[in-house]
């Protein structure tokens, strides 16, 4: 009678009866009753009914960053002098670390430059090391430490903008292409070893990695958004890779031409601000620095003055040097997946485009190796996929063996790349050998300055400094330097000390291994006669 009264169970009832059933386990043979109730009644913890993290989740989200990050950081503690063109940012740091905004100490007001640069980049990663610095400096630790401190630190910005476009490449092409890119990057040593040196052209890379990632992302108008940045702000020249890739959303219809002509124009207007109002300030005059330097470059026509290539050299020499074994990859993964050829075409053009200009460095164009090394790791990938088809194989192996040549060609260049800062080993050389408390005053030569040496190299008092220049080598003798660091072994009043070796040449050898260095001294130490105190001292004397 009851049960014919009782109402019939409604589908929210089965439903938490089921949910129960899937969520509570049978109580084994012999359980108690308790024993059930409790666990019928008890719901699980939150943390008890959570999976687990997968084993090595953070390794296998940062693995590879923490390797291409060891290989640039291995560079950067190695090679840690800086050269002519990195001049003027790695002085600007100095200065706003150590003279903060006492601008009239600053190093561009004695020495401008041929152009004027902008403080943006060097404002940015001078703050984001200025607490490294700040404690440094309370224990008196050498300039030198500040240095590797910025140097790392840039290299950290660089590596986290090719860390955005790997993760976006994982996405887009999978795990298999993410890898052969980050294992094609660190075969190469030009975009590693030039990440962490404080380029006009390296603040921007970071910033076309990071457009390149929007790009494949999807994000169309902020890959214009950063392209123009890096055009505005740090390299004009970036203006063309913008005109390439903005033509080709266009083309394909990624975007509309009136929402173009609105983001771009409000971005550029903002950049210009930003630019000008922060480096008229410290250039004390009105300016926009990139607009002189496309002026002195592109209309003036004037960056000739510096040495020229034929039209070719970018294809020819510049690109097969740096991305080695990937430079075939990337134009055979152009015809292996379809995917990359609309990414491939603008990067392309951009290349092209620049190969008009006769002054030609690999440090211009060094924004177009990331991209082509997506299109080489797409090939890479379908080989090896492949690797046990006939015809493939035989391509496999030989990709494979590349990738040992690459490696090879890699470790010279670094040698000679790690030989190539006499100017810079020699001041160190210099502070080492003399601990005297005596005052001293060192001159610096324009080519000791230009091969590694700055004023994060500079010792505290008693050491001195001057980089005066057009002194004739008879004046020498007329003034009272203590030291002279210069490419002249000879100067009448002066005792030549020691001598630093620098890279000139590679050589064959019909023997293992087949390359080796020529080296040759570059920079001479030079002590004043005059002081006893010097020649006192014991020195290795010059060859």
């Amino acid at each position: 009678m009851h049960g014919r009264n009782r109402p019939a169970p409604t589908d929210s009832t089965h439903r938490r009866r089921r949910a129960l059933r899937r969520r509570v386990p049978l109580a084994e043979p012999g359980a108690g009753s308790s024993a059930h109730r409790s666990s019928v009644h008890t719901p699980l913890p939150p943390m008890a009914r959570a999976k687990p993290a997968p084993a090595g989740g953070w390794l296998a989200g940062w693995g590879w960053d923490l390797m291409l990050g060891s290989i640039a950081a291995f560079y950067t503690v190695m090679v840690p002098y800086t050269k002519v063109e990195e001049s003027f940012n790695v002085q600007a740091m100095h200065d706003i670390l150590y003279h903060t905004y006492h601008i009239e100490k600053y190093d561009h007001l004695e020495f401008p430059g041929v152009v004027p640069r902008t403080f943006i980049g060097a404002f940015g990663i001078s703050i984001l090391s200025s607490p490294a610095v700040f404690i440094m400096r309370l224990f008196h630790v050498p300039k030198f430490y500040s240095l590797l401190t910025v140097r790392l630190l840039l290299g950290c910005v660089t590596l986290m903008s090719l860390r955005l476009l790997r993760v976006q490449v994982k996405k887009k092409f999978g795990n298999q292409a993410e890898a052969f890119f980050v294992i094609l990057t660190a075969m190469q040593f030009h975009l590693l070893f030039y990440s962490s040196r404080p380029l006009p052209n390296v603040f921007a890379l970071a910033l076309v990695n990071l457009a390149y990632s929007f790009w494949f992302k999807g994000s169309y108008l902020c890959t214009l958004q950063a392209l123009i940045f890096a055009s505005v702000v740090f390299r004009c020249d970036m203006i063309m890779l913008l005109g390439s890739i903005g033509l080709a959303l266009l083309l394909s219809r990624s975007i509309s031409l009136l929402e173009a002509v609105k983001y771009c124009i409000s971005t550029a207007l903002t950049c210009i601000g930003l630019t000008v109002l922060v480096d008229s300030i410290m250039w004390r005059r009105i300016l926009w620095p990139e607009f002189e330097v496309l002026w002195f470059n592109s209309v003036l026509n004037r960056s000739s003055e510096w040495g020229t290539h034929p039209i070719h050299w970018y294809f020819t020499s510049a690109l097969p040097r740096s991305m080695l074994v990937a430079y075939p990859l990337c134009m055979v993964g152009v015809f292996l997946d379809r995917r990359i050829v609309p990414y491939m075409l603008p990067v392309f053009l951009f290349v092209v485009l620049y190969s008009k200009l006769p002054h030609k460095e690999l440090r211009f164009v060094i924004g177009s190796i990331p991209m082509l090394n997506v299109s080489a790791s797409l090939a890479a990938s379908r080989i090896y996929n492949n690797r046990k088809k006939a015809g493939w194989n035989l391509l496999c192996i030989l990709m494979l063996g590349s990738f040992l040549v690459s490696l090879g060609y890699s470790a010279v260049t670094f040698m000679a790349s790690y030989n190539n800062y006499p100017g810079g080993y020699a001041l160190k050389a210099l502070h080492e050998a003399d601990y005297s408390v005596k005052e001293k005053m060192v001159h610096i030569d324009a080519f000791t300055a230009m091969s590694g040496v700055s004023r994060f190299c500079e010792n505290e008092y008693p050491w001195r400094y001057s980089k005066e220049e057009e002194i004739s080598i008879e004046e020498f003798q007329k003034r009272n330097f203590t030291y002279l660091l210069n490419e002249h072994r000879n100067i009448s009043g002066y005792k030549c000390l020691f001598a630093l070796d620098g890279f000139s040449r590679v050589k064959l050898q019909p023997r293992i291994p087949p390359l080796s260095l020529v080296k040759e001294p570059k920079v001479f130490a030079l002590g004043n006669m005059r002081d006893p105190d010097i020649l006192s001292l014991n020195w290795p004397g010059c060859p």
